[in-house]
């Protein structure tokens, strides 16, 4: 049998299947396994492993990504405002292979981000540009990050926080804004 064996695979094979069943992944990253165009739901940690070499090792990254959002967004008096956002998302490690068969490797691009639009446009027309501006900003952010929760999550995307890094209302409302501000400031200092 050895004999046969020797004159079947040639010894210059053998350094091939050896590498060929390798899969290397990087930090930050797990290998989502694929057999002939299949998903198999083996999902490799970081580090070296050896796979069968029919195998192919999609690499996906675990890390946390921060997506930044500007929108022109109604309020609930119907002004439009500009708001910035970012979203801190991170792949679940444990539901990569769902996430690769359901919606790809692209899957920001087709789940994260609509639906980020959209828990905007949704949350800041229930509040009043003023509340914004002012005081229920980080209500307005726990708001949005629990209708991502409630979208995402069951998904296999974990989300991290949604900051709201700036909001510039129409230039007449804010002079308003600050002109109403101040006055109240100046009523209190005549009262003290």
């Amino acid at each position: 049998v050895r004999i046969i064996v020797r004159h079947v695979i040639p010894n210059a094979i053998y350094p091939f299947l050896v590498y060929a069943s390798l899969a290397y992944v990087p930090p930050g990253h797990v290998g989502v396994l694929t057999l002939f165009g299949r998903v198999t739901g083996d999902v490799l940690p970081e580090g070296t492993h050896f796979v069968n070499p029919f195998k192919v090792n999609h690499k996906m990254s675990v890390r946390t990504v921060e997506l930044k959002e500007k929108a022109s967004v109604p309020s609930n008096e119907g002004l439009i405002m500009t708001l910035d956002a970012s979203l801190l998302f991170r792949l679940s490690s444990e539901r990569a292979f769902e996430v690769f068969r359901t919606i790809g490797p692209g899957y920001v691009e087709v789940v994260v981000e609509p639906n980020l639009r959209s828990a905007i446009r949704h949350v800041t027309a229930q509040h009043s540009a003023n509340a914004l501006y002012t005081g229920a900003r980080e209500e307005v952010a726990n708001r949005i990050r629990e209708e991502l929760v409630r979208e995402l999550e069951p998904r296999g995307i974990v989300m991290e926080s949604v900051l709201l890094r700036d909001v510039q209302l129409p230039p007449m409302l804010k002079q308003s804004i600050e002109a109403k501000q101040q006055a109240e400031q100046d009523a209190l200092r005549m009262n003290f």
